[in-house]
């Protein structure tokens, strides 16, 4: 048998040597050919032409989308005002100068500006402007057969050759074979077998673009559609989805509370939490829980569940999420006379540290009779510690979990400020129009209470007594439509990514002919969209599978002349980039 082979170096072919070299290499893409723009000397056509080129061309999606990726970072540094409108009042109270720079800039609220807006919609038109052509286009090639073999297949990245007994058909049909049991589409074309393979290459890259869009819409959609509250309850008490029942409430433009709100409700019958007691992670929590009865609907049955962290309940779209976790004491407030103005009721307190030491204010609105015969309201600052470490030691609570109960209180009377139709902080006492009462050293009257412990108020004001402490959680509400779109279309363009990475698209032609001596001459080359070892290596394999399939023209008792026992060599040893 004889066998030679050729290395050509792997440079792309260019169509100007071979009209049919380049015909049958430019389409292993689904990249629309570029033609320089026919602009017209004047005229708003030609630049619209050009402008509509460049927008829905690859480099400027990828530029888009890296500029989105860019404006996204100033929301996630710089205090949003729909996510929290005290930090952007605090920014602007302590920078004079920046703060007016952000607000021109739109920075306090990125999502929203004018010019991120613009880049998601200009993003959102150069990708299905880029997509829709690709897409008939590879429709079209997956329709289509793999085009004939160029005249030269010498000047293809990799090729081999050798000669053989077999007729040219026999080759031809091996061949044939050959490449459909390796997954290519292949067809005779002429003289030669044509063959192409990776497809997924180009279906991964559409896949990936079209999941972008798929992400785009849906974050947009969920922005504009989305709401997000938070409920502070203590124990015993219940909530109902309704805007009026929220502590702050948020939610997209194009949200409608009156009609978007799902109907359910639901109450915290108890909240268990169980902590570390010793070691490096003394107070970190392990058991973290809510116990609630739900029911949906206006005329719903009552269901129990329990609520944990990153365990929400999920009722008719919405996710209610137990965020966090405090302690309120219960006290019972009395007149001069014995009266009860606040009889065992409970006042949530917000921590301060891991250890749930606490702080907040209690407001008593029916208050007393001072000397004069005004009636005047109280209000204390309370501080609250769960574990109390004892006399002499810090006022900081030492574990979270209620130990050793203490509560401390400094009392004032006046008016609160809470009837003047202004919204007020119910965690803070506005001390406006409010005067300290005063113990016997003419200073702020304050007193620490255990668990019924009673304080009486200077100058007859009446009676303070610390009843107990129930506990509270807090639940976030949110609701974030066209998540699971977002989802989905994160991993779609993962996997299409990956294929558009990783898998190779190439072309394999086998031409078998007669030579002038009458022995068979075969020709394997192939093509790849870009250079690859891969190529090569898979057309080496091929070849050997293909030439240990035909017969050598040893066997058919033919030997040319010139060529020796030495000269015969596997073709598969120059199929080589």
């Amino acid at each position: 048998m004889s066998s030679t082979s050729k290395t050509v170096p792997g440079n792309t072919p260019r169509a100007g040597d071979d009209p049919d070299l380049g015909a049958a290499g430019s389409q292993l893409s689904t990249a629309p050919q570029e033609e320089a723009p026919n602009l017209p000397a004047l005229g708003v056509v030609g630049w619209v032409r050009w402008f509509w080129r460049q927008l829905t061309s690859m480099r400027v999606a990828l530029l888009l989308l890296l500029l989105l990726s860019l404006g996204a970072i100033p929301g996630s540094l710089i205090p949003q005002e729909g996510i929290d409108a005290t930090k952007v009042d605090d920014f602007r109270a302590r920078h004079d100068l920046l703060a007016p720079v952000y607000d021109k800039l739109g920075l306090f609220h990125v999502y929203g500006s004018v010019w991120f807006s613009a880049i998601y919609i200009l993003l959102f038109v150069s990708l299905i402007g880029c997509i829709i052509p690709r897409t008939w286009q590879f429709v079209g090639q997956l329709r289509g057969r793999p085009p004939g073999a160029p005249r030269r297949l010498t000047r293809l990245p990799a090729y081999t050759t050798w000669r053989t007994g077999a007729e040219p058909e026999q080759v031809r049909e091996a061949a044939l074979a050959v490449l459909k049991k390796r997954r290519f589409r292949a067809h005779t074309v002429g003289d030669a077998v044509a063959g192409e393979k990776g497809y997924l290459r180009e279906a991964g890259n559409l896949a990936f673009h079209i999941a972008l869009i798929v992400m785009l819409i849906a974050f947009a959609w969920g922005q504009l559609f989305k709401y997000e509250g938070n409920k502070l309850i203590v124990e015993g008490d219940g909530f109902s989805n309704t805007l009026t029942q929220y502590d702050d409430f948020k939610s997209g433009n194009l949200f409608d509370p009156d009609h978007d709100l799902a109907p359910f409700s639901f109450t915290l019958k108890d909240f268990h939490g169980t902590y570390e007691a010793t070691g490096p992670n003394r107070g970190t929590p392990r058991v973290y829980e809510a116990k609630v009865t739900y029911s949906e609907g206006a005329y719903g049955k009552d269901k129990p569940t329990t609520i944990k962290v990153n365990e929400p309940l999920e009722i008719d779209g919405s996710k209610v999420y137990l965020t966090a976790h405090g302690y309120a004491p219960v006290l019972t407030v009395k007149d001069a006379k014995g009266d009860v103005v606040m009889d065992h009721e409970a006042t949530a307190l917000l921590p301060l540290d891991s250890n749930v030491t606490s702080s907040g204010a209690v407001m008593v609105r029916d208050g007393y009779r001072n000397a004069e015969g005004v009636k005047e309201q109280l209000g204390f600052n309370a501080f609250f510690l769960p574990t109390y470490g004892g006399k002499g030691s810090a006022m900081f609570s030492t574990f979270p979990a209620l130990l050793n109960p203490m509560l401390a209180l400094s009392a004032y009377h006046g008016d609160l400020g809470v009837d003047a139709g202004f919204p007020k902080s119910i965690y803070q006492l506005d001390k406006t129009n409010l005067k300290e009462f005063k113990d016997s050293d003419g200073e702020l009257f304050k007193k620490q209470l255990k668990v019924g412990d009673t304080m009486t108020l200077p100058n007859g004001a009446g009676t303070v007594t610390f009843d107990g402490v129930q506990e509270w959680a807090n639940f976030q509400v949110t609701r974030q439509p066209a998540s699971g779109w977002a989802l989905g279309g994160a991993v779609v363009a993962i996997l299409g990514l990956a294929g558009s990475l990783f898998i190779q698209r190439r072309r394999v032609w086998v031409r078998a002919v007669e030579g002038a001596d009458g022995v068979t001459v075969v020709e394997m080359a192939g093509l790849g969209r870009s250079e690859s070892a891969k190529v090569p290596e898979e057309l080496g394999e091929l070849a050997g599978i293909l030439y240990e399939q035909a017969p050598s023209p040893a066997e058919v008792g033919a030997e040319p002349d010139g060529v020796s026992d030495s000269d015969a060599a596997s073709p598969a040893e120059g199929a080589e980039n």
